[in-house]
């Protein structure tokens, strides 16, 4: 049975952290201008995959 393949798209978007999975936020990348700072405060703070959807985020990484 051959390997099975890491989705690329996956490994460069998530970070495993012990038993949580790291992720990007939405939002911040352009037309800052009309957000509040608080908003985009929140925006940089850390962000982790919601408990429903580890299993499906570490099967796509397959080694985490």
């Amino acid at each position: 049975m051959p390997k099975m393949k890491t989705n690329r798209g996956a490994l460069k978007r998530f970070k495993v952290k012990k038993n949580l999975i790291k992720r990007g936020s939405a939002f911040k990348s352009h037309i800052l201008t009309k957000k509040s700072q608080k908003r985009k405060a929140n925006l940089n703070a850390p962000h982790y995959v919601h408990s429903a959807n580890i299993d499906s985020v570490k099967a796509m990484l397959c080694k985490a």
